[in-house]
Parts: structure tokens; sequence; C-alpha cells
């Protein structure tokens, strides 16, 4: 028996793009859950309709950095910034989001948990857990970058209790990239609405396990990013932002 997970990542307030990967993810046959790795909300304009459509779509997930420090009213996002002007967009961007979002979402965003791990064929047998983070097991900060060591990723799985067979999967870095250590496969799912690899279509990861060994497939989604682009300048926000999802680039 096989089972297929749908997991989807760092939306970001971009609805446009998250709606286009539910329409993905529902033509799709035999997937049997969807799962987010956070990060809902920042840098685009719908914080709350995003964070409500998923509730509404019953697609549990955690909570990425984003999630956490709006929640908490924290002073910052917890974003890395390569350059003066981009730690002003960041803080540009949480100005924004701290403002526009509703108590209805800040109180969703702080019932997200930091770690949730899935059994998809069930406790009753021995079988893979699908271990679902934003970052690392300690912290939703941590960039986890196809170029980490395998030592790097190791400690990961020691920290996350994980075994032969089982599945870590995080988000944060926006670029998709999957790897096998000691028998652990651990995938970053890239980017539902704010993609940095080069490619702006919206990204989501198809799991399947129950086989020989875990698979992931990263899948790309066509979306009206033009559209997305006028609601970031409609929202007053930086253009530099929609340059991203143009381009698919940071």
């Amino acid at each position: 028996m096989t089972v297929q997970i749908a997991l989807l990542s760092d939306i970001h307030a971009n609805l446009h793009a998250l709606d286009a990967v539910l329409a993905d993810i529902a033509a799709q046959s035999g997937i049997a859950g969807r799962y987010h790795l956070g990060d809902l909300v920042g840098y685009h304009a719908y914080p709350n309709e995003v964070t409500a459509r998923l509730g509404e779509a019953g697609v549990p997930g955690v909570a990425g950095n984003y999630d956490s420090t709006v929640a908490m009213h924290y002073k910052h996002c917890g974003c890395r910034s390569e350059n003066p002007r981009q730690e002003e967009l960041a803080h540009q961007s949480f100005a924004w989001t701290l403002a526009t979002v509703t108590e209805r979402t800040r109180a969703a965003l702080a019932a997200l948990p930091f770690r949730l791990d899935v059994r998809p064929l069930g406790g009753h047998v021995a079988g893979p857990t699908l271990i679902l983070l934003h970052a690392t097991p300690t912290s939703n900060l941590v960039y986890v970058t196809e170029d980490r060591s395998d030592d790097f990723l190791r400690k990961m799985a020691e920290q996350a209790g994980a075994k032969a067979g089982d599945v870590i999967a995080f988000g944060h870095t926006h670029k998709p990239w999957h790897r096998v250590v000691d028998e652990v496969l651990f995938v970053n799912t890239g980017s539902v609405g704010r993609p940095k690899d080069g490619d702006p279509r919206a990204g989501w990861t198809l799991i399947t396990l129950g086989g020989a060994a875990p698979r992931a497939e990263s899948r790309r989604v066509p979306y009206d990013v033009a559209a997305a682009c006028a609601a970031i300048g409609a929202a007053g926000l930086p253009e530099e932002f929609a340059e991203t999802l143009r381009t698919g680039r940071a």
C-alpha cells in the first residue's frame, strides 16, 4: 500500500498562487492528505484571506517564522537580509502585515504547532513518520539549503528522532530540493507564493510513502502573476515584492 501526501510551504499571503496550488492538488487522484509548512503571511496583500482559505480547506500545518513573529507581535520577522535594502524591505513588510492581520488571523497563527508528525500508514503498524517543520527541529529561523552537508542533515535527523525510512520536510528557503542521508529523506518543499529558484510558478511537493523507499516530487503550477503583482501595488507594498514574483528571484 502506498500513500501520497501533498506539502505546501511559504505561501506568504499570495492568494492567487495558493488557489492555483490547491486546485492542482485537487485535480490529482489518490492524494490522501494536504499539509502546510508555515509562513502563511508576509510580503503580499492577503494574509487574512490565505489563513482563512487554509482553514476552510482543512489544511493543517506548522508555524513558520513569519507566523510566530506576527502572532507574538515580535520586533521583526526573523528573516535573513543580505544587504541594507533587503533589511529595509523586510521591516516594511512586517510592519504592514502587523497592521493588516485581524485578531482572528493572529489567533489562528498563534495556534499553529512548531512541529507535526504524521503516520500516513497508521500508528498501529510499523511504518514511516512524516516529520513536518518549517526549518529545523530546534528553530524555524535556520535556512536548510541544498548545500548543507550530510553531517548537518544527520544532526537534524538526530534532533528530530528520525529513523531509516522516515521523511523530514521543511521549507523556509523558497528553493525546492531533496536528498537521502542514512535512509532518511530530507525534503525542502520550496514555496507556493514567493519562489526564489528562478521559476516564478507556484510550487508544492508530492510525497509518496509505503513503497520500498519514500519519494518526493517537486511540482510547479502556473498562476496569474500579473494579478498577484497588481494586488501588491494596490496594497501599497514595495514594487520589489512584485518583481520577486515576476522573476522567481529575491
